[in-house]
């Protein structure tokens, strides 16, 4: 193993990328957003990933956030940016880049939307590696690449041929990650990637959770961490279910038909942060959305995120007598 992986564990957010109400990308708010998430404990952040929309960034704005990151992290933790890119050799400009602007690791989403066949896939991995020193993180989310995915023991393959060096699995099922675990689990690292079951993720052996909801929720989402690293199962899942009101508001579309990032800003809004704004066509919540995500907010007790966690000590339920 080329690269000592020990960094790359815990809670790393799929980092917010912060627009204006024009569009216009808000180098301010980002960087006051990225602040936030690091003093919330998170351990390492993902940049220009889905959550960071890098599908609506031009070529030099993803190289703005890079060059920001380092600026505003300064090593305190590590950074793992996004590079990917349906052509390799755009993905090989982008990651040679990556690595001069500071990058810990790469995180390299399938080849989208045109659908290579299995062979390509694993040769566009295999290239970029060779063009690159750095740790790469293999994205296999196939549900929004639309592209063929690369089972556990093609990922563990390419591993073992120190091609990659990490995955982010990102399934509504956690099988991937037993598999994963079991077959390189020690060569590895590996992340739950979704939202839906991050703590059976956690407790099937990923090394850590990478999700756009992190956006949200770090601090309970590192608490839920340390519990499952310390085989303290019963504890994590309480937290976890603390979490899951704010999973729910886009998996059981709660709200309408919004997108996730959409309500992670305005979340962040109404607790006095800065949420900004996506790219159209990802617009911000109306009022009577808001007004719906405000009720959801109060009743699940997420209105104020300091207090979200109270009672954590408390069994969920009552242990019967006798």
């Amino acid at each position: 193993m080329p690269y000592p992986l020990e960094r790359f564990r815990g809670i790393f957010p799929a980092a917010l990328t912060m627009f204006d109400r024009d569009n216009n990308l808000d180098e301010k708010a980002t960087a006051a957003h990225w602040e936030w998430l690091i003093g919330q404990g998170v351990d390492g952040l993902v940049i220009a990933g889905t959550s960071g929309e890098f599908i609506a960034l031009e070529n030099h704005e993803r190289l703005r956030l890079f060059h920001l990151a380092k600026e505003v992290v300064k090593g305190r933790v590590p950074l793992i940016f996004g590079t990917g890119h349906y052509s390799t050799k755009l993905t090989i400009e982008m990651s040679q880049a990556a690595g001069e602007l500071g990058a810990d690791a790469i995180i390299v989403i399938l080849p989208y939307y045109q659908k290579p066949y299995k062979s390509a896939v694993i040769r566009h991995f295999r290239d970029v590696r060779a063009a690159v020193d750095l740790p790469v993180m293999l994205y296999n989310n196939p549900a929004n690449s639309a592209c063929a995915d690369l089972t556990p023991r093609e990922v563990v393959q390419l591993v073992d041929e120190d091609v990659l060096h990490m995955v982010k699995s990102t399934y509504e099922s956690v099988v991937p990650v037993h598999d994963l675990s079991y077959l390189g689990g020690g060569r590895m690292a590996i992340f739950y990637g979704s939202f839906q079951a991050a703590f059976e993720a956690l407790t099937a052996g990923a090394h850590g959770w990478i999700s756009g909801i992190l956006n949200i929720a770090p601090k309970a989402a590192k608490q839920m961490y340390a519990a499952c690293a310390a085989n303290d199962a019963a504890r994590g899942f309480r937290i976890w279910k603390r979490i899951l009101p704010l999973v729910h508001l886009y998996t059981h579309k709660l709200i309408g038909e919004v997108s996730d990032l959409a309500t992670y800003r305005s979340i962040l809004n109404m607790w006095g942060l800065s949420g900004g704004y996506s790219r159209n066509p990802f617009y911000p919540l109306d009022t009577k959305q808001e007004e719906v995500l405000r009720r959801l907010l109060e009743d699940s007790g997420w209105l104020d995120p300091d207090r979200a966690l109270e009672g954590m000590e408390e069994p969920m339920l009552e242990r019967s007598a006798g």
